[in-house]
């Protein structure tokens, strides 16, 4: 995380903040900002980082630990569960290939789009 900066953040209002920074911690440990075992920034550290309040950061924390993404070590803090990362890549896949492709297919075909255009637009920007 940055220091001596805050992160600015646009919050989406359709969707709670602690959902949003939920997903924001999940794309850390997907980057490889935070990797299996990685000790994460206390909750009120990301609190003061997005300007938000710190039971909201908590909360998100809670959330992930629920979830098993994040375990708590007593005293010392939260740390990324071992496997957590590959758990978390094979979840987005699934995700992006049920839901994300199929809307992109049905977009494709309302604009005209045919395979061949996608490949070359991805060949362009890979």
């Amino acid at each position: 995380m940055r220091t001596n900066e805050t992160m600015n953040k646009d919050w989406d209002e359709k969707q709670p903040i602690y959902r949003q920074l939920m997903d924001e911690i999940v794309n850390w440990i997907l980057s490889g900002k935070f990797n299996d075992g990685d000790l994460l920034p206390s909750a009120r550290k990301v609190a003061l980082e997005f300007k938000i309040n710190p039971l909201t950061a908590a909360k998100a924390y809670q959330e992930l630990t629920t979830v098993e993404v994040l375990q708590t070590k007593r005293g010392i803090g939260l740390y990324v569960r071992p496997g957590a990362q590959k758990l978390l890549m094979r979840s987005k896949r699934e995700h992006f290939l049920k839901t994300e492709i199929p809307e992109i297919i049905h977009r494709m075909k309302l604009m005209g789009i045919e395979p061949e255009d996608l490949l070359v637009a991805l060949k362009r920007h890979s």
